[in-house]
């Protein structure tokens, strides 16, 4: 590869602070405070490790960890040595995470304390030899348990002095995530350094985070959207304060922090609304509103900009396979309550330098005001799907008249008005979002027939408003395992909590549509007025 096509990692903006900065507070972990210098001293010890156990050929590193030292430093320890990321998430059942750890190729695992339980059991079911590094040092872990894998403890870890930037190619991998799967299995996404620093050279623009901003960071570390708590904040010498839900609210968060800057999906502003949080004027010290993930309800961002009323809001729109985000829209009090279709506040226009389009299901373009598919261009646009071709093939497609540049189909129904403002209308598909996952109901069902040993399970968002959902209940017919305990408890098995259903519904027959399909608007009618009852 030509000299050319090198570029910054995804970690040289952190580095840069490091060096010119380090005394700045870096990351701000309940009463734990680390400056940059602190927090590189432990990412350091990892890059140390890495350059010095793992083969320079292993381009991805795993990291099974929470909201933690070892998380985020582990993060920046991986990105240091030049390679790229791939994180397990605690709450996921074991099976799933040894499907992501497999598929991932990965030989090296980054555990941070809280999963060292979780980690006696995963080594029992891996048959190819690992590396696993657990770099805090209460962290009590056995050697001869890990047997034949090696086992590095903190005792082995020496630091980096002194931050060197990796030298890495445009199409190197940054981090891999992996969605949710229509065939029941988890879609790798491959994220490339170019991709994100597209991303990131918007968003420093767009957002001018800088030194002294308090950054929050709500999502969880295999949701794309963390990527950009993290990166924005430490591009610009800012302090990330995640949120660690065993002490504090999201709207606490806020004011204890006093917190500057504020991401989330809208779910998080709907339960402090209904928790009687956004008082007006509540949140005087924000000066930027983001949301992403799934539909933002007008009637919420305004509740929340005169909560917030020194801040200005933005709903972002993009999916991982567009790098964290590619449209948005900015909320005005005046003009915005008129645009907002269907009471959804809109996604807006693309990034400069990003290109959508709107196409029917032969992906011709539609006419403006016409509803229809959209696709995806440009820089921020990823490869493509780990290791599936084929996979990759349906999503990355060429738009006629548009030569050889793939577009990435989202599945999405939208309209753009003559201005080219885009409004979300809802899913093609059976791909919804589950408390701002995306979540493929075909996955769910899949798992639900097996749990319920029938042929015949729909998955349902419930509650279902606003093109989002709040959970997911099950509906069968003819099931041989009449115990809905056990149904569930076997969803749990397999499954994110985010995906298990709270609820298993028998029909003696499933309704069906004129085409013979399953009539899944009849079934949420009958959920809604089975809640009415």
């Amino acid at each position: 590869m030509s000299e050319g096509s090198q570029r910054k990692s995804l970690i040289a903006g952190f580095l840069n602070c490091v060096r010119h900065t380090p005394q700045n507070p870096a990351l701000e972990l309940g009463d734990l405070v680390l400056s940059y210098r602190q927090l590189w001293e432990h990412a350091g010890r990892i890059t140390a490790c890495l350059n010095s156990e793992v083969s320079a050929s292993e381009k991805l590193v795993a990291l099974w960890a929470g909201r933690s030292v070892a998380a985020y430093s582990g993060i920046l320890g991986i990105l240091a040595s030049g390679r790229g990321y791939v994180p397990l998430n605690p709450k996921f059942p074991l099976e799933r995470t040894l499907y992501m750890l497999k598929a991932s190729r990965c030989r090296a695992v980054i555990v941070g304390q809280e999963c060292q339980e979780l980690v006696k059991s995963l080594v029992r079911c891996l048959d190819a030899q690992y590396t696993f590094l657990a770099p805090d040092e209460a962290c009590k872990l056995d050697p001869v348990l890990f047997s034949p894998h090696r086992l590095i403890t903190a005792r082995s870890l020496t630091t980096i002095a002194n931050p060197v930037d990796p030298r890495v190619q445009e199409d190197d991998i940054a981090y891999l995530l992996f969605t949710s799967g229509s065939t029941g299995l988890p879609k790798g996404v491959t994220v490339g350094q170019s991709n994100v620093a597209a991303y990131m050279a918007y968003a420093a623009e767009r957002f001018g985070i800088r030194p002294g901003d308090r950054c929050s960071q709500n999502f969880d570390l295999t949701f794309d959207l963390s990527v950009h708590d993290l990166f924005t904040s430490w591009n610009a010498g800012a302090t990330l304060c995640p949120f660690i839900e065993q002490t504090l609210t999201p709207a606490t968060l806020i004011e204890e922090k006093e917190l500057s800057v504020w991401f989330s999906v809208p779910s998080v502003a709907m339960f402090a609304s209904r928790l009687g949080m956004l008082q007006p004027g509540v949140f005087p010290s924000l000066r930027w509103s983001l949301f992403c993930g799934e539909a933002l309800p007008a009637s919420l961002a305004a509740t929340w900009q005169e909560a917030a009323n020194n801040s200005i809001l933005e709903n972002l729109y993009g999916p991982t396979e567009a790098t964290i985000a590619i449209t948005h829209y900015r909320w005005s009090s005046e003009r915005s309550p008129g645009e907002s279709a269907g009471g959804l506040v809109p996604i807006g226009w693309p990034f400069a330098g990003q290109q959508v389009r709107v196409v029917d299901e032969e992906l011709n373009f539609v006419p403006e005001g016409e509803v229809g598919e959209l696709c995806l261009g440009g820089s921020q646009v990823t490869p493509g799907y780990l290791n599936d071709p084929a996979k990759t093939a349906k999503s990355f497609v060429r738009l006629r008249d548009q030569g050889d540049k793939l577009w990435y189909r989202t599945g999405d129904l939208v309209r753009q008005d003559e201005r080219g403002c885009l409004s979300y209308i809802g899913r093609r598909d059976f791909q919804v979002k589950i408390n701002g996952y995306r979540v493929e109901l075909q996955e769910i069902e899949l798992v639900l027939r097996a749990a319920a040993r029938t042929e015949m399970a729909v998955a349902v968002p419930w509650p279902f408003s606003d093109g989002s959902a709040s959970g997911v209940v099950g509906v069968i017919t003819g099931s041989k395992e009449a115990d809905d305990k056990a149904i569930i408890s076997a969803c749990e098995s397999r499954l994110p909590r985010y995906m298990v259903p709270s609820r298993i519904y028998h029909l003696e027959r499933m309704p069906l549509n004129v085409n013979g399909k399953i009539d899944r608007p009849k079934i949420s009618e009958m959920l809604s007025d089975w809640s009415e009852a």
